[in-house]
């Protein structure tokens, strides 16, 4: 597996195919190979004729595990994932990111819309801007000395998610109270790139994604029928949807 360092971190990350490149930013407690490898999004895109680039974020899979909250801040995430496009000598790409990864993606366009061609924002709505990130109570679940010991329902699903995939949980809850940071509307709306928004019509964690694009110039969305946030990620409809934004976009 090819790594790079960043700021004195080492990540993981992988590059399958050729042709135009998209960068792939996983969701909170997922890994590139959950989030992407598993559900088909590379296979799909690398049959598309696109280069396709998945990193492991920080304290994710296997790259470094960190546990000072202040390390998780989504502009340094972002700057992670722009590094590894200057590590692969690549100007530009394509962009996706998923839940926490789009939120990611949306500092990256805002901090380099140069670097970023198109933006595809994946189980994130309105609350990008309504919301600072995932509540912290997964946080709490997270470090709870047992699953038994959690109440919480959303804190329940992602502490039995991290024990089912043998994540370290400290970092993971110093990512959740890291990653608690707003995007106000008006940062939104200088989103400079083509944008596509894809939320499950049943994803009570993303918020609305059409009143999301309302906000962004150039930006269309999508709903992803039937398909709560876990389920929404390799679904048919999304991945066909990206597909034709790619082609189409300028």
């Amino acid at each position: 597996m090819p790594t790079f360092q960043h700021d004195g971190i080492e990540f993981a990350f992988l590059d399958e195919g050729e042709g135009e490149p998209i960068l792939l930013i996983h969701g909170f407690g997922s890994t590139k190979e959950i989030n992407w490898v598993g559900p088909g999004w590379i296979s799909t895109l690398t049959r598309a004729g696109r280069r396709v680039i998945a990193i492991d974020n920080r304290g994710h899979g296997a790259s470094a595990k960190l546990y000072d909250r202040a390390l998780y801040h989504p502009s340094l995430m972002a700057g992670d994932a722009l590094a590894l496009l200057d590590h692969l000598g690549l100007r530009r790409a394509d962009l996706m990111g998923y839940s926490m990864g789009g939120r990611i993606g949306a500092y990256a366009a805002l901090a380099a819309p140069e670097r970023v061609r198109s933006l595809i924002l994946g189980g994130i709505g309105i609350k990008l801007v309504e919301g600072v990130g995932l509540p912290e109570t997964i946080a709490e679940a997270l470090l709870a000395p047992s699953l038994g010991d959690v109440t919480d329902e959303t804190g329940r699903m992602f502490r039995a998610f991290a024990e089912q995939t043998k994540s370290d949980r400290q970092a993971l809850a110093a990512c959740i109270y890291g990653t608690r940071q707003r995007l106000e509307r008006e940062d939104v709306e200088r989103i400079a790139v083509p944008t596509l928004i894809a939320v499950g019509t049943r994803d009570e964690i993303a918020g609305d994604g059409r009143q999301l694009a309302e906000l962004i110039p150039w930006a269309q969305a999508i709903d992803i029928p039937d398909r709560d946030h876990m389920l929404a990620v390799g679904d048919k409809v999304f991945k066909q949807a990206v597909l034709d934004f790619l082609e189409a976009r300028p």
